[in-house]
């Protein structure tokens, strides 16, 4: 049976996907902690993934589930998407909150609402979902959506593995050289650093040095240029239509931004998103030549831990049923268990 090209589907990472997922990280263009260019540091986050997807203890602790977008006919690799199970387990994974001081002056007779910075760890334990990045010739026919929309299935057949919350950085603010305004003003004074300088330390080393090394006490936004203080909580303008999903999803931002480019975190209950909330399980009971009058586009799951995919197929409600034309290259059949939501 000849496979469509139209097919794609999302899949855990295997440890021969290295090559492809290092030609995507190199097209990042800077910014992407979690995807750096860099073969030893991308090496070590899959061999992370692979121990992740074979561990047998359904409890949070330290895991690291690397996903990849795959055309199935070709094998083509276009994509990645990665969940976090609990952040802060190894240092504390460090924010900035935004605050507001109110002052008042008799003298002068005026109120004065001053904006601070304050370093935290107040997410400590929440799970992550980041390093999403597609290819710039597929960012189009929902292959985006698709890869962001896999890892909350992923969450839900796996729900035990992960916590309360959720949250996700975005790339913020950052000029065509890859500098960041919010770094440049802020970070570089404390660390003798440029953006990229510290961003690949932090990638490849983790981020232990901003503890060592950032001001703990708050820092009053007004003492800023401007152009860092525009860039606070602000997502990098590639990076909007990623927000605009999150946000649809249930991700609001609650003032907390990256402590190396000032943009947005958002969080949410992971019970509450959209797409552990919609997931409905099933078991196929039967596969047909077409979709047929009654089948819906749905976001579909199978498989656990390293076997999990993800695909976007027609399913007749109705009769659980599958076109055998998309079942059969990815491996269902009749009694496979789904999980499904809406597209």
């Amino acid at each position: 049976m000849s496979v469509s090209e139209d097919l794609w589907r999302v899949r855990a990472a295997r440890a021969d996907d290295l090559p492809a997922i290092l030609a995507l990280a190199r097209l990042t263009g800077g910014g992407f902690t979690n995807l750096p260019p860099d073969e030893a540091a991308l090496g070590r986050r899959l061999d992370w993934s692979l121990a992740s997807f074979g561990r047998d203890q359904d409890v949070p602790h330290n895991e690291l589930y690397l996903l990849v977008l795959e055309q199935v006919a070709t094998g083509r690799i276009a994509g990645t998407a990665m969940l976090f199970s609990r952040v802060g387990s190894e240092w504390p994974f460090y924010s900035y909150k935004i605050g507001t001081l109110k002052q008042t002056s008799r003298e002068l007779g005026r109120n004065f609402s001053i904006q601070f910075l304050s370093l935290t760890s107040d997410y400590d334990g929440a799970s992550e979902v980041g390093g999403l990045f597609l290819h710039p010739d597929c960012r189009s026919g929902g292959l985006g959506r698709l890869l962001a929309r896999a890892r909350y299935l992923f969450i839900a057949r796996h729900r035990a593995r992960f916590g309360r919350r959720m949250i996700a950085e975005l790339r913020g603010v950052m000029d065509e050289a890859g500098n960041s305004p919010f770094w440049d003003a802020l970070g570089r004074q404390f660390f003798g650093l440029s953006f990229p300088e510290a961003d690949e330390f932090n990638a490849v080393n983790g981020n232990q040095f901003i503890a060592d090394l950032m001001p703990k006490h708050p820092i009053y936004t007004a003492l800023l240029p401007e152009a860092a203080r525009a860039a606070i909580g602000q997502p990098h303008v590639k990076g909007r239509a990623a927000l605009a999903m999150l946000e649809a999803e249930g991700f609001r931002f609650d003032n907390y931004v990256d402590i190396f480019d000032g943009g947005p975190t958002v969080c949410a209950d992971i019970d509450a998103l959209k797409g552990v909330r919609e997931a409905q399980e099933t078991v196929l009971t039967g596969l047909a030549d077409s979709a047929g009058e009654d089948a819906a586009p749905r976001l579909i799951a199978s498989g656990q831990l390293a076997e999990f995919q993800a695909f976007v197929a027609p399913l007749n409600l109705e009769g659980d049923r599958l076109p055998a034309s998309i079942a059969a290259p990815l491996g269902l059949s009749v009694g496979t268990r789904i999980t499904h939501a809406p597209c």
